[in-house]
């Protein structure tokens, strides 16, 4: 078979398997964000930082949420990247602080831009209580907005837009949350690697030479930098690293984490404007422009 033939399937595959699902997550995703009810953990979240899910915003205070959210985030993070120094060398690496803030910033804004190399850079409390935390909140914040997006074209003469503290909480622990841990078993039962191991694992080469292995929980991260479409990879070449993504099959994963998400919203669009015939109208033209892109 040869490889234009090949990579044909192999994207028809993900088309397939996008089409078969972006019915049921769009269907989740919806419900998640408008169910009536909060879980038992959500409403203890509500409690610690003093939000009533009962209460809806307007847009403007909606928006300013947004931006409030942002700016705490993205001064917690620069704060632990600059922490990184008071631990042992094994656990932190050490930025400069513009490029601590550089990075602050682009992880909080879904951006996710590193000017320095992954598995050196940011030791293990920064990659999973940083980097990975805002893997997860960035997306959620989007996937807050485009379902602010959402009510506002069905409410267009309604005063309010939903409560993004709300729409955070249940894009994080209702979607992306479970999504990733079965993502990441699945990266793990792949090859991806998934453990604390230092950088301090130096093997002998065939050439004679010695070589440093470095580990680290990057399933974990891997799974959320896709399902969020962040970037931003454990290693300095992201995915294009063998313990970041080792085989054919676990692109072929990626890739459909990649996408998963936002081929599934035009579903939760079409719900949320009592107007299923629209998502459709809307996914189709998004298939049509990633087919002709390819």
């Amino acid at each position: 078979m040869n490889v234009g033939l090949q990579t044909a399937l192999y994207l028809a595959t993900v088309a397939a398997i996008l089409a078969v699902v972006h019915v049921p997550l769009g269907n989740w995703i919806h419900r998640a964000l408008t169910d009536p009810r909060d879980w038992r953990g959500e409403r203890w979240i509500y409690r610690l930082v003093g939000v009533d899910p009962r209460v809806e915003q307007s847009w403007r205070t909606y928006a300013v949420a947004v931006v409030a959210f942002a700016a705490a985030s993205i001064g917690l993070l620069f704060a632990l990247i600059m922490a990184q120094e008071l631990l042992p060398a094994s656990f932190g690496r050490s930025q400069h602080w513009h490029t601590a803030l550089n990075t602050a910033v682009s992880f909080t804004t879904n951006t996710n831009w590193q000017s320095y190399a992954g598995e050196l850079g940011a030791g293990y409390p920064v990659a999973m209580a940083g980097l990975t935390v805002q893997n997860f909140v960035s997306a959620a914040t989007g996937l807050a907005v485009a379902a602010a997006l959402c009510r506002g074209i069905a409410r267009s003469r309604g005063a309010t837009i939903g409560n993004f503290w709300v729409d955070l909480v249940r894009g994080s622990i209702r979607i992306l949350l479970p999504l990733s841990v079965i993502g990441a078993i699945i990266l793990i039962a792949g090859g991806v690697i998934q453990n604390f191991a230092l950088h301090d694992q130096v093997v002998n080469t065939l050439a004679g030479a010695q070589q440093t292995i470095p580990g680290g929980p990057v399933a974990s991260q891997e799974v959320i930098k896709e399902l969020g479409t962040n970037g931003g990879g454990f290693y300095n070449v992201n995915s294009a690293h063998p313990f970041e993504n080792p085989t054919t099959w676990t692109n072929w994963v990626q890739i459909f984490l990649i996408l998963v998400i936002a081929f599934s919203l035009p579903r939760t669009f079409g719900r949320m404007v009592d107007s299923r015939k629209q998502g459709y109208a809307i996914v189709a033209v998004m298939g049509v422009i990633a087919t002709i892109r390819i």
